[in-house]
């Protein structure tokens, strides 16, 4: 993969009680996240990866509703973002958590990830370009 390899993802974030940052858009006072835990938020996030593989609902429609991270007022898209491997993070670190980074450059364009862990919660990404 090349520095500059570019993707482009949605996700769906639950954060849970072992989040760096136990608030949301969604929860803003933490009250929810705080009370849930990895495992519940993981099996959430699972129910809406069935769903959504079921053709039972889109992924944007459950990222609005469900994620946890500001991105759902725009269907959980993450936007374009650069892939920075381990010798060039002194000149400028990834984009996104180390984790979130390596599950989606390992997806095919239109594929959902299985359950990413990251500092921040929970994710299930699909990679969009």
């Amino acid at each position: 993969m090349s520095l500059s390899e570019k993707v482009k993802a949605s996700h769906i974030l639950i954060k849970h009680q072992g989040s760096r940052r136990k608030s949301s858009w969604k929860d803003p006072d933490g009250i929810l996240i705080s009370a849930t835990t990895r495992d519940q938020a993981a099996s959430q996030l699972q129910d809406l990866r069935r769903d959504i593989l079921a053709g039972d609902a889109s992924f944007k429609e459950l990222a609005t509703k469900h994620s946890h991270c500001s991105s759902a007022k725009r269907g959980g898209d993450l936007g374009p973002f650069r892939f920075l491997s381990l010798p060039y993070r002194s000149f400028g670190r990834g984009q996104m958590q180390k984790p979130f980074e390596e599950a989606t450059f390992g997806l095919k364009v239109g594929e959902i990830s299985e359950i990413v862990d990251t500092d921040s919660g929970v994710h299930i990404i699909m990679r969009t370009a």
